[in-house]
């Protein structure tokens, strides 16, 4: 039977969806399709190398077990170090430059806040809660310790630095246009009656680290499309053809567009 005939991707596909295995391979196969004409130097491929070998634990006495034990050869066992490399440049390359706008769009979820919260099921205890705070009578802490019905009691009250997206959307919304310092009245939010206050805003940074993770969710999020897109028999079959056996790792796909 010729390599990637239609009878053996429809086995391979059986036997990959058998072991739920298929979303990984597609997503390997995608991956590999990317980073297929990313360049690397010399100096690039042995640090990948050497790094990778390390990570295994591995040296020159243990490398033909090692081989042996995963069906490698050493060109496969290069490859596969090199990978990471190649696609953090092809993260870098493609979608480095869409980061500044990226970041712009996502800055509001990106802010962190720490607030304090009070929370209780009798609108009656809110409200006499809220002015002891208004008038300074008790702290927030004190009474969050004494009166609120959540975990954040035995953080008297304190929460965060969390992103402005996890709080209920509610609170989340209250924080966004809220200033430091500044105390809610109680409000009904599903089961409970809330006392927030807005204690710190931290204002996300483009930083390294942002850039970084911004890099890693654009990618992300542009793998996510591809893997709901993809024909999938084509893209085995493809893969198939072009390493002439049902080694993936031999060679590297063709580039998507």
């Amino acid at each position: 039977m010729q390599t990637g005939s239609k009878d053996q991707v429809d086995a391979l596909l059986a036997l990959l969806s058998r072991y739920q295995m298929m979303p990984q391979l597609v997503r390997n196969l995608i991956v590999d399709q990317a980073i297929a004409d990313i360049p690397c130097t010399d100096e690039e491929r042995q640090a990948a190398i050497e790094a990778f070998e390390a990570q295994q634990q591995m040296t020159s006495a243990t490398r033909d077990d090692w081989l042996n034990q995963q069906g490698m050869t050493l060109a496969q066992m290069h490859k596969l170090a090199l990978r990471p490399v190649l696609l953090e440049k092809h993260k870098t390359t493609v979608w480095g430059p869409k980061v500044d706008n990226y970041f712009l769009t996502r800055k509001a979820h990106l802010d962190q806040v720490v607030y304090s919260l009070i929370r209780t099921k009798d609108m009656g205890l809110a409200q006499e809660i809220y002015f002891r705070i208004l008038e300074g009578e008790q702290s927030f802490a004190e009474l969050a310790r004494e009166y609120s019905q959540g975990a954040e009691a035995k953080t008297s009250g304190l929460l965060g630095p969390v992103s402005l997206a996890q709080p209920h959307p509610a609170i989340s919304k209250l924080l966004s246009v809220s200033q430091p310092g500044q105390l809610w009245a109680p409000r009904p939010l599903a089961e409970w009656v809330v006392i927030i206050r807005l204690e710190k805003l931290i204002p996300a940074q483009l930083d390294k680290s942002m850039r970084r993770r911004l890099q890693d969710e654009l990618f992300e999020n542009w793998l996510a499309q591809k893997m709901q897109q993809v024909d999938i028999k084509q893209l085995i079959a493809t893969s198939l053809r072009d390493c002439n056996s049902i080694d993936f790792l031999s060679k590297s796909p063709k580039p998507i567009d």
